[in-house]
Formats: C-alpha cells, sequence, structure tokens
C-alpha cells in the first residue's frame, strides 16, 4: 500500500488525497516521524517537504509530481483529459493554482493572528487575491474544461479556494467573486471525492483557525 506523509492542514496535503480518492487509490497516511524537518524525517525523505509519497524504494515529493506519477501508475481513473489541448489546460491550472492562487492566499497566513495583523499587508494580498480569482473567472470562461468530470487541475485549485472563502471576514476583507468561479466552486465541491476530502479536511481548516485566533 502506499504511504503519504502529510501534515494536518496543509493545503497541498489535502490536494494529494482529493487524487487519491478519485482514483480510488488504498494508502496509509502518517504524520513526518519525529516532526516536520526532523534528522529521522530527512533519513526518510532528503528534502523535507510534505506531501512525500513512498511506493516501494521510491520516495517521491512535490504534489505535481506525485499527481503525474499517480496517472501514469493507476490510469483506470484517468484525471487528465485525452486531448493535448485537454491535457494542457489542465496542467496550466495545476501551475496556476500552484504559482499564482495559492501564493496569493498564503500572503494572509502571517497575519491570520488578530495581534500578529498588519493591515496593510491584509489590504495588499487581498487586492493579490481579487486579482488571481478575476484571472481565474477569465480563465474559466474562455477555456472551460467539461466540470463532470474531475481533473487534475481541480485539486489544488478547489482546496485553495476554499481556504479562500473561509480567510473571507475573519482575517480578509469582503471579496466580490466572479460569477465563474463561484459556479465552477459549487461544481467541485459536488464531485464526490472533493466533498469526501473536504468533510475531513474542514475540521483541521476550523481547528487552525482556533488556533490562531481567528474564530
Amino acid at each position: 500500500m502506499l504511504r503519504i506523509y502529510t501534515s494536518d492542514h496543509s493545503l497541498y496535503c489535502a490536494k494529494l488525497r482529493i487524487l487519491l480518492r478519485h482514483k480510488q487509490i488504498p494508502f496509509e497516511e502518517a504524520p513526518p516521524p519525529g516532526g516536520g524537518g526532523s534528522a529521522e524525517y530527512l533519513s526518510i525523505v532528503p528534502s523535507g517537504n510534505i506531501p512525500a509519497l513512498v511506493d516501494g524504494d521510491l520516495v517521491l515529493t512535490d504534489s505535481e509530481a506525485i499527481a503525474e506519477y499517480l496517472e501514469e501508475k493507476f490510469p483506470d481513473r484517468p484525471m487528465l483529459p485525452d486531448t493535448l489541448i485537454g491535457r494542457a489546460l489542465s496542467r496550466e491550472r495545476s501551475r496556476f493554482s500552484d504559482t499564482r492562487l495559492e501564493p496569493a492566499l498564503r500572503l494572509t497566513f502571517p497575519h491570520v493572528a488578530p495581534a500578529a495583523r498588519d493591515q496593510v499587508a491584509i489590504e495588499e494580498a487581498h487586492a493579490m487575491i481579487t486579482k488571481r480569482l478575476s484571472a481565474l473567472g477569465v480563465m474559466l470562461a474562455r477555456f472551460g474544461l467539461p466540470r463532470d468530470r474531475l481533473w487534475m487541475g481541480d485539486c489544488g485549485t478547489i482546496v485553495t479556494l476554499e481556504w479562500i472563502a473561509l480567510f473571507e471576514g475573519p482575517v480578509i476583507p469582503t471579496l466580490v467573486w466572479p460569477d465563474e468561479v463561484t459556479t465552477y466552486r459549487a461544481q467541485m465541491l459536488a464531485h464526490a471525492a472533493v466533498a469526501d476530502e473536504m468533510t475531513a479536511y474542514r475540521p483541521e481548516m476550523l481547528h487552525y483557525m482556533h488556533q490562531k485566533g481567528a474564530i
């Protein structure tokens, strides 16, 4: 059985679990032995990254590399379209989520706790999140992939959108959500793998917020 090393509130771990759930791949999950960055964990996963996949002798990190590996190893429930353009669009969505949308959200993390909040930084984060949501809306309208299927590029995107929605109000001011993004979010949450993951993961998100004193 595959083993994945994860942390409780990691967005990228939730992203990976959605893919595993959708592809119906059995896996066992464990925290990093000794804790993230420990000598024990580094002896298994030299980069120290989370999530990490262990499949026999293979140790693999980076959620995108893991996703591509699992897509090739377990092709029965494909999560990349069967056309050249479709695969490119799914990969583009993954990259946009990882390199544009999630980093905009990440700007807020140092300021989640009210006592540590910098209002100027929050305003800058709000502006960047707004910009990324607007771009995502245009991308969804212009080059839409079928929404009745869950694609690899959707896994990280929907988790990031759920964090943004959770932060809206308690951490950042109200956002203007493009209609395309609102519709996309509802459609993604209707997929069984996403719904099941969010049922398990949302309490961890809320626990993080409570720990920080944000809610």
